[in-house]
């Protein structure tokens, strides 16, 4: 490590015309001299909030020991090598989402979505409550150039009237920046990355159109700063430098070539112009875009919808033509259990290559995945019934130390799935006396 009289800021950039490039953190912007962990700067927490739809199989999620000597479910399964980072949470009730006397139209699936981070009961002429993950960005945000990240992979129109004339939003997002002001999931990859990367203050925007047409890299217009940062940098950050540069630039030629076969297809409603071609492939870059968002520091908060709830979404590139939420309908037929079962788990083994990623993501004095705390599940456990008790849930991370992973937690009856949103934004700092339906903090999470 070379030693720097004084330590590089934190939020250094490299710009160029029409783009912003933030730095991971790197060894040099520690403070000099640095000996002890508390004189070093500590790495952020991050949250991820991951929604997947339209329930799952529980007997197939569901571990059958508790405690730390639980066997993989089927579902998990692809997790294992995410053990000790990783806790399965059992018992946790949407209980918002519940059917109440006078409400009607039950609008099952509208309510699941509604309170998984609101905790509130949805009524059919609109208003809920700020949702947890823009009640932790309103904070963490004053440390990063954009408070929070929305993104799915679904088209998401937040406008007009959806099934039995409910509002659109119910359906397409989770996030709620105000009571009556839902929050849109960008699906576009491109949208994403210029999101992150395009020079927001540039009032040069035919420049960043002319750089995008003639499909040339960001850091095209920044090779020179970055060559003399890199003769500022000792060896171990010269490296993690060019590894970081080096997933950019591999991200935009995948978004490139995506854009490229899109634009040889005619567009559908299901795969609009530049999303790749597959929903494995779309999931991959959207998580790789993700990474990137953390480990430069861009946003602490992600909010991240695998779909929407009833997705008919098929799934050929496992085999699987029939739509998703039609499956989750299956009145006890084994095959369409089966096939909703290879549906969720494929969706865990997305899942797992984004905690890979983040595992092989070097953050400080660990990695992204030791500083993060994700939350994946749904709104939904089983499909047939639209039960939103006994929900599939996980908690994914170390928490920066604080998580103890390995274990598989089952909580008493009617527990608030909102006890753990009040753990979690707690960790982050972030204080509120009362959050939707809780009831208090979620225990038995720490180490």
């Amino acid at each position: 490590m070379m030693i720097f009289n004084k330590a590089i800021p934190r939020r250094t950039f490299l710009r160029g015309a029409g783009a912003t490039l933030a730095l991971p953190l790197l060894e040099a912007m520690l403070p000099a001299f640095a000996s002890t962990p508390e004189s070093a700067a500590k790495p952020a927490l991050r949250l991820c909030y991951i929604y997947v739809p339209n329930g799952v199989a529980m007997k197939n999620w569901t571990p059958s020991a508790e405690g730390s000597s639980f066997e993989w479910s089927r579902v998990l399964e692809p997790l294992a090598p995410f053990r000790d980072r990783v806790v399965v949470l059992s018992g946790l009730n949407s209980n918002a989402a519940e059917p109440q006397p006078g409400d009607g139209e039950v609008a099952p699936h509208e309510r699941a979505g509604a309170a998984f981070l609101t905790g509130i009961h949805a009524m059919k002429e609109g208003g809920l409550g700020v949702s947890v993950d823009q009640i932790a960005a309103r904070e963490l945000g004053r440390h990063t150039q954009l408070a929070s990240l929305e993104i799915g992979l679904h088209s998401s129109d937040l406008v007009g009237q959806c099934e039995r004339g409910w509002n659109c939003a119910y359906f397409n997002t989770i996030s709620y920046r105000t009571p009556t002001t839902p929050l849109p999931m960008e699906n576009q990859p491109r949208a994403v990355f210029e999101h992150l990367f395009g020079d927001n203050d540039s009032t040069d925007a035919a420049e960043r159109l002319a750089r995008i047409r003639e499909q040339r890299s960001v850091l095209d217009m920044m090779t020179r700063g970055a060559d003399r940062l890199r003769k500022e940098l000792g060896s171990s950050d010269s490296a993690r430098l060019g590894d970081y540069l080096d997933g950019i630039r591999d991200i935009e030629r995948r978004i490139q070539m995506a854009e490229e076969q899109s634009s040889r297809e005619l567009p559908t409603l299901e795969r609009p112009a530049g999303i790749p071609a597959t929903t494995g492939e779309h999931a991959k870059l959207m998580f790789d875009l993700q990474v990137l968002a953390y480990q430069s520091d861009l946003t602490r908060v992600i909010t991240f919808m695998v779909d929407h709830e009833q997705s008919p979404r098929p799934y050929p590139e496992i085999g699987i033509p029939d739509g998703h939420h039609p499956l989750s309908h299956h009145n006890g037929d084994p095959e369409k259990i089966e096939k909703w079962t290879q549906i969720a788990t494929f969706h865990v083994k997305l899942l797992a290559y984004f905690l890979e990623k983040l595992q092989s993501t070097p953050d400080g004095d660990g990695s992204l995945l030791d500083h993060s705390m994700i939350v994946y599940g749904g709104g939904i456990s089983d499909g047939d019934t639209h039960s939103h008790k006994e929900l599939p849930i996980l908690l994914a991370g170390g928490g920066g130390g604080w998580i103890k992973g390995g274990r598989h937690i089952r909580y008493p009856k009617d527990t608030p799935l909102m006890n753990l949103h009040f753990a979690l934004l707690d960790k982050v700092g972030v204080h509120v006396e009362k959050l939707g339906d809780g009831t208090g903090r979620l225990e038995s999470l720490s180490v």
